[in-house]
């Protein structure tokens, strides 16, 4: 696809979230450039300059849009809302009122609207979900339900039972069969994701805004009988560590433990593509070459749609028989970015 300047334009009317990360819009009679999402009013397509990158809108003296942040990392945390969801997860067990939030410069009713768009439920709703989570995985190692129900927060054992019930079905005497997958938000300079974790490893890795995201929690959760929640998990500290690395050109092979539940053709595949090496690229054909086993490039293809562990099993990295970038879930524009990260480091 060649970005032409009819191209960029219409795009950034349409406020285009695919083009995000490909380019930036300047206006030349308020000297501010935008991302194409931007929500402010469009100027006159003459008015309007497109560049690469940030860097080329501030050297040639543009100043950043305070609308649309085009600075900041595409979908972040707040600075404020991701000071306090450290501090949950370094203590589960507190609880934040709307005081505490207004003491720590986080306006109540902005906390509630970004819960709700990007978690789907109030803070408050998040809290409980985090302190339920830090009380099965402490009943789970055999400590008592009691003992776990005051020390979280809750005031009878009726009250925690209830709470508990709501979520996994069960009494917490009866949860030792149950299961939970951690979910957490991550923030990387390509957009924020959202990983999973079992006691195995990850098990999914993906953008926030994937528009097949919801079908791959429930798919997720009905292959492994377990209820998805908000929590903390040894695999996902050590998965934001290695991804910094990774963002940062500083690693190209990943080590935190992924566990994949699929078909054993599905796991053959998504194997095929982690022996693809860093800053290579091989097509459709050539991905069906390097299995051991016979298939179809349409089925390889099916199987690489269906990877939920994005950049650590680099389906980024295969690409059209032409040379061309395909399909990506994250979007074309992130694939692109990925492969020229790595291209570059590799060259050196």
């Amino acid at each position: 696809m060649q970005l032409t300047i009819d191209l960029m334009y219409e795009a950034a009317v349409n406020k285009d979230s695919s083009f995000e990360g490909i380019f930036f819009t300047a206006v030349k009679t308020t000297g501010i450039f935008c991302r194409p999402t931007c929500t402010a009013r469009k100027p006159k397509k003459e008015n309007v300059e497109f560049f690469k990158t940030a860097k080329e809108a501030i050297m040639k003296g543009y100043r950043p849009c305070k609308v649309c942040h085009p600075l900041e990392k595409y979908n972040m945390t707040p600075d404020g809302i991701r000071n306090i969801l450290n501090q949950l997860a370094e203590n589960p067990t507190r609880k934040f009122r709307d005081s505490d939030l207004l003491q720590m410069g986080v306006e109540p009713s902005t906390m509630r609207r970004w819960f709700l768009k990007n978690h789907g439920m109030t803070f408050q709703a998040y809290q409980r979900m985090f302190r339920i989570n830090h009380a099965f995985k402490r009943i789970q190692r055999g400590e008592s339900i009691t003992a776990t129900a005051f020390d979280v927060g809750y005031e009878s054992l009726s009250g925690f039972g209830d709470s508990f019930k709501s979520i996994f079905g069960v009494s917490p005497k009866q949860s030792k069969e149950q299961r939970v997958i951690d979910l957490k938000r991550l923030e990387t300079p390509l957009g924020t994701m959202v990983a999973c974790a079992v006691t195995e490893g990850i098990c999914l890795l993906e953008f926030t805004d994937r528009k097949m995201l919801e079908t791959e929690f429930k798919a997720l959760s009905k292959r492994l009988n377990a209820t998805i929640m908000q929590g903390d998990n040894l695999h996902i500290r050590q998965l934001e560590i290695e991804l910094a690395e990774y963002f940062a050109g500083q690693r190209k092979q990943f080590t935190v433990p992924l566990f994949t539940p699929g078909t054993n053709f599905q796991n053959l595949v998504w194997n095929t593509l982690q022996r693809i090496p860093y800053g290579q690229t091989v097509s459709y054909k050539e991905q069906t070459k390097m299995m051991e086993k016979e298939a179809s490039i349409r089925a390889v293809a099916n199987a690489n749609g269906m990877n939920r562990v994005s950049i650590l099993i680099p389906c980024h990295r295969v690409i059209g028989s032409d040379g061309q970038l395909t399909g990506y879930g994250g979007g074309i524009w992130r694939k692109r970015a990925l492969l020229e990260l790595e291209n570059e480091l590799a060259a050196s």
